[in-house]
């Protein structure tokens, strides 16, 4: 059982930029580089282990072989249920939509599509869309898309760096241009395009629209509220830790160190860190293990039931679990 240092799956989506190269080291042949997906199982960009006796599988293949690496909670599908990603958006995301759970694997086969921001940095004038203003219906949203004016219906809020949104399954979103955001979402790659802007591709063709399958899966109501309060921080000697978003489907906590912090990874729960700036080492109280090093934008999977481990160095981090 080891720390795995993961190497992430690129997407050359037309909305996004070159930061993820740039400020995160991601050495992915890639223009735009617009995500990466850190930590994923999914067939359609499946991370890699890059140390250890594992070096050079994906993660998809030692969980196959280990789900007990997965931890209780899981439950009986054995699978991955979360996916971690970083998403530069150069320019705005098309306004989107994802089912729940029942829908998705109905008509996908996949899961839906819950999910968290937390905005590592924003723009000065950056914002992003999330839900409606007002109540609307089928007829208003097929007018308004063929009309180009769907803005006007939708919600749009100012991003501030730092800033924690939880997305569920059914609520219109986008983010938008000039943010870039950690993004821990369902182990899912289903997304409905309500609209985008009447791009085209780099064949010169619009990408595909959703509207019908849409209509299906969004809450037509008015949004709820949008930017998620900032919990408590307990601070300890060396670090603080705050929760962020806590949801059926993962738990996300950030941890900022100044010179190390000890805790657990019980039987219950896999671990997942994602390092947003600074850098540092692990360990793990196991004698077998060694520590493994991690800079900005590295992502380590630990296994359920590692035991105790330790996080020295100065560094802003994500943990997520479930």
């Amino acid at each position: 059982m080891e720390i795995m240092k993961l190497l992430p799956a690129g997407k050359d989506y037309l909305w996004g930029g070159t930061r993820l190269r740039e400020e995160f080291g991601k050495n992915i042949n890639m223009t735009p580089l617009a995500e990466t997906w850190e930590c994923s199982v999914h067939p359609d960009g499946p991370s890699v282990v890059a140390n250890g006796k594992y070096s050079g599988t994906t993660l998809a293949e030692v969980l196959k072989e280990h789900p007990e690496y997965l931890g209780t909670k899981v439950g009986d599908t054995k699978e991955l249920p979360v996916l971690v990603k970083l998403v530069d958006a150069k320019n705005a995301l098309s306004v989107q939509v994802h089912p729940n759970d029942t829908y998705a694997r109905e008509h996908e086969g996949q899961n839906g599509k819950s999910e968290m921001w937390y905005v590592i940095d924003a723009d000065e004038e950056a914002t992003l869309i999330y839900g409606f203003k007002h109540p609307v219906t089928e007829k208003l949203l097929r007018n308004a898309v063929e009309q180009g004016n769907l803005d006007k219906h939708l919600q749009r809020v100012k991003a501030h760096k730092g800033d924690i949104y939880y997305v569920p399954a059914g609520i219109v979103h986008g983010i938008g241009a000039g943010m870039l955001v950690a993004e821990i979402q369902e182990s899912s790659n289903v997304t409905y395009r309500v609209y985008d802007y009447d791009r085209v591709d780099k064949d010169g063709k619009k990408r595909e629209l959703h509207f019908e399958k849409s209509m299906e899966v969004m809450d037509m109501g008015v949004a709820p509220e949008a930017k998620q309060k900032h919990k408590l921080v307990y601070y300890y000697p060396g670090c603080s830790r705050e929760i962020l978003c806590r949801c059926k489907y993962f738990e996300t906590e950030r941890i900022v160190i100044t010179k190390g912090l000890s805790f657990s990874v019980r039987e219950e729960s896999f671990q997942i860190l994602l390092c947003l700036d600074g850098e540092g080492q692990i360990e793990a109280s196991d004698e077998n293990n060694k520590p493994v090093r991690f800079q900005k934008g590295d992502c380590l999977y630990i296994p359920a039931g590692l035991g105790r481990c330790y996080l020295l160095g100065e560094a802003e981090i994500l943990k997520i679990r479930c």
